[in-house]
């Protein structure tokens, strides 16, 4: 009698608590491309420049990247769900108290509250959908991506779309969808055993002590600042309307969802990591020079087609931050998260700065220097790289 193997179980085939988890990712990150197409409004409606707009970034990314650290202490104590849905809670009310501020200082504050649960939320996430999905870490790394993709696509649409009437209303618009996602969690999400050790505080960064850890967040921080150049600086340089700003932005975030699900596993499969990444962020550096010297028609294809790119650099940098060490993953992903975020503290505010002083093209340069980089370390240190998890 013969007996055939289980078929693997499809990319859409998951429990309700996966699609609960992936809806709330991607409201999550909504919140990060949905001030593009707003930006100009938000400088004009509180009378800020656009270096003090982009501290919307800087502080939200500064708060989530340091929290990173903390989120598996609390996560080992409190458990997954009730983190996630400390972090969803926290979004809920930080988004609508951006929506009700009255200054760009009340606004960047308020911004950094609502990363404090984006940090909560983020990596828990993360783990969460690794423990839950079908498919092993790969599966859930791509349903992790493709909720990033549709998030960061459709944060500028929603931006763009509500931010038509007022450029608070989309800060409104994402904290009833995160509400959605706090009831979609609490009512979907089963309580997941807590870790049978507890998380210390010092336990992401003694994680980066691991060479291949390490060489993974240095590569990813470098590559975050070339994608956070794009996110929050290139909306200033196109100059658009907040309609034509999210369509473009959308454009950019359908393919980064595309790539990152379909693409990304094919290439590293055909060709090895390093070379896609190579290539990739080869194509990205070109397409940073190109936007500090054409018109803004030139520019908006440009991001658009830096979406596809970083569809494939996003999955192939997560799973390879995930399997490249054996320290727990909820540990590697905190650590790993800590340093690319922190290039959305810096990137935001630093390339404006760059072309205050030294012009557009030079700013651009600088991104495309950094997405040159991030190949380049993983090329030194190579040895490092080999993944212990890769059979998860």
């Amino acid at each position: 009698m013969s007996h055939t193997a289980p078929a693997a179980p499809g990319f859409f085939d998951q429990p309700r608590a996966v699609w609960a988890t992936a809806f709330a990712c991607m409201v999550g990150f909504m919140s990060i491309g949905l001030v593009d197409p707003i930006l100009t409004s938000i400088a004009a409606g509180l009378h800020a420049s656009p270096a003090q707009v982009s501290l919307l970034f800087t502080s939200y990314f500064f708060v989530t990247s340091v929290m990173m650290l903390v989120t598996g202490f609390v996560s080992s104590r409190l458990g997954a769900r009730p983190t996630l849905l400390l972090g969803a809670a926290l979004i809920v009310v930080f988004a609508a108290l951006s929506g009700l501020s009255d200054s760009v200082t009340e606004l960047v504050l308020f911004r950094g509250g609502w990363g404090l649960g984006n940090a909560f939320f983020v990596v828990t996430a993360l783990s969460v959908l690794v423990a839950v999905a079908k498919g092993g870490t790969s599966r859930a790394v791509l349903l992790y991506e493709a909720a990033m993709g549709i998030g960061l696509s459709g944060g500028p649409l929603l931006g763009a779309a509500l931010g038509h009437h007022s450029w608070r209303w989309p800060f409104f618009g994402t904290a009833t969808l995160m509400a959605v996602g706090f009831v979609s969690i609490a009512l979907f999400l089963p309580r997941l055993p807590r870790p049978a050790q507890k998380v210390s505080l010092t336990a992401p960064l003694k994680a980066l002590k691991h060479p291949g850890l390490l060489t993974v967040a240095v590569g990813a921080f470098f590559y975050y600042f070339a994608f956070f150049t794009v996110l929050a600086f290139a909306p200033f340089v196109l100059d658009m309307a907040p309609t034509a700003t999210g369509a473009i932005f959308f454009g950019w975030g359908v393919l980064l969802a595309l790539f990152s699900v379909f693409v990304a596993p094919r290439a590293e499969a055909r060709f090895g990591l390093i070379p896609v990444v190579t290539v990739c962020l080869a194509f990205m550096a070109v397409l940073l020079v190109v936007m500090g010297v054409a018109p803004r028609e030139v520019v908006a294809g440009c991001i658009v087609l830096s979406g596809a790119v970083m569809g494939v650099c996003n999955t192939l940098f997560t799973e390879l931050a995930l399997e490249v060490s054996d320290v727990p993953r909820p540990v590697a992903s905190a650590g790993y998260n800590f340093l690319r975020w922190f290039a959305g503290v810096i990137a935001p505010f630093a390339v404006p700065k760059i072309a205050e002083a030294a012009g557009v093209p030079m700013a651009f340069g600088v991104a495309a220097v950094a997405a040159l980089l991030a190949p380049a370390v993983f090329a030194l240190r190579r040895r490092h790289l080999e993944r212990p998890h890769a059979a998860a």
